[in-house]
């Protein structure tokens, strides 16, 4: 049974500087993560959707410490139950925890360098962490290949030599090499057809209740999400505005901006007509965000404290949490 809690974010924060001038001197900043708090259970999927720019993939790499906060803390269950935060390790400790945090990237193409062979992206975890090598490393990649349900006699080949759903196959086989427990999905089926993006979500689903994997499914897709979180989380200009199960979010969406995405959502029916929240305005600027809540120049229940008081992140309902004076 995995342990609960296998991550814990808290107050995460990433500010990138804005300069000016010859001295290139810092005259402002953009706010791409603005005090994130969230959690992941073993086993479970939380899926982070939002418009683009929202700050979701950052989100992600900072938890990775693929990119390094600006502030926050990021505390991880070890396979012993031991917490640990990840901004304190030095960088050697830190190495040694990767292979339990691993991340497969939006594009299947971009993310694999082009000159290496299946068998070399696949096995180049292994021999960054000195797991494996020789005949029991070609052995294990062969078997990682029929796993993700690739043919391991194409092991030689390259990139190229694949189609988009197979490059895929290869990034996830890459990321399950040091078999991790903690997975971030970056726009993971994005870039693929609509019919080569069930397979692969089946596929993470199925090695999820094989390996006990967790996942932060970051997407913009809401029938992705809806087909594969258990939890969902939405984002708006660097902050959480709503996160809920995902019965509870579709069902009962609570902030305003949630039921504007979740109303843009095609209905498969033509006898069923939806009706769609049209928003006002243009998306906040992270580089110069308004007084008090961050959605309230667009937000159709707008009060006065809105304007001038950020909301609290509040749970309102049990595992339903809100930032929303009207709620």
């Amino acid at each position: 049974m995995e342990a609960k809690k296998i991550l814990q974010v808290r107050g995460m924060k990433k500010y990138f500087p804005i300069t000016s001038g010859f001295l290139k001197r810092t005259v402002g900043y953009v706010r791409a993560v603005d005090g994130v708090d969230l959690y992941i259970d073993g086993g479970e999927t939380l899926a982070l959707v939002g418009e683009s720019g929202c700050g979701k993939t950052t989100l992600g790499r900072c938890i990775l410490r693929a990119i390094p906060p600006s502030a926050g803390e990021t505390i991880f269950t070890k396979q012993d139950g031991q917490e640990i935060e990840l901004g304190t390790l030095p960088y050697d400790k830190l190495r040694v925890i990767r292979r339990d945090m691993q991340m497969i990237f939006q594009d299947p193409y971009a993310s694999l360098n082009p000159r290496m062979t299946v068998l070399n992206i696949i096995s180049e975890p292994l021999q960054c962490h000195n797991l494996m090598a020789g005949r029991k490393m070609r052995d294990y990649v062969m078997e990682l290949m029929e796993t993700v349900g690739l043919n391991p006699r194409h092991l030689e080949r390259y990139p190229h030599a694949f189609s988009g759903g197979q490059r895929q196959r290869v990034g996830i086989a890459r990321a399950l090499a040091t078999k991790p427990r903690f997975i971030v999905c970056d726009e993971a089926v994005s870039a693929l057809d609509v019919s080569v993006q069930a397979q692969i979500l089946n596929l993470l689903m199925d090695l999820q209740e094989q390996m006990g994997l967790s996942y932060l499914f970051i997407s913009h897709d809401l029938g992705v999400v809806k087909h594969i979180s258990d939890r969902v989380g939405v984002m708006y200009v660097g902050r959480i505005a709503e996160l809920a199960t995902t019965t509870d979010l579709f069902e009962r969406p609570l902030h305003p901006y949630t039921r504007a995405l979740l109303s843009a959502k095609p209905v498969p029916d033509p006898r069923n007509k939806s009706t769609r929240i049209m928003l006002e305005g243009e998306v906040a600027n992270p580089a110069n965000l308004p007084t008090g809540c961050a959605f309230h120049p667009r937000c159709s229940e707008c009060a006065d404290i809105c304007k001038s008081e950020a909301p609290a992140w509040r749970e309102v309902e049990p595992k339903h949490f809100v930032a929303c004076h009207m709620r």
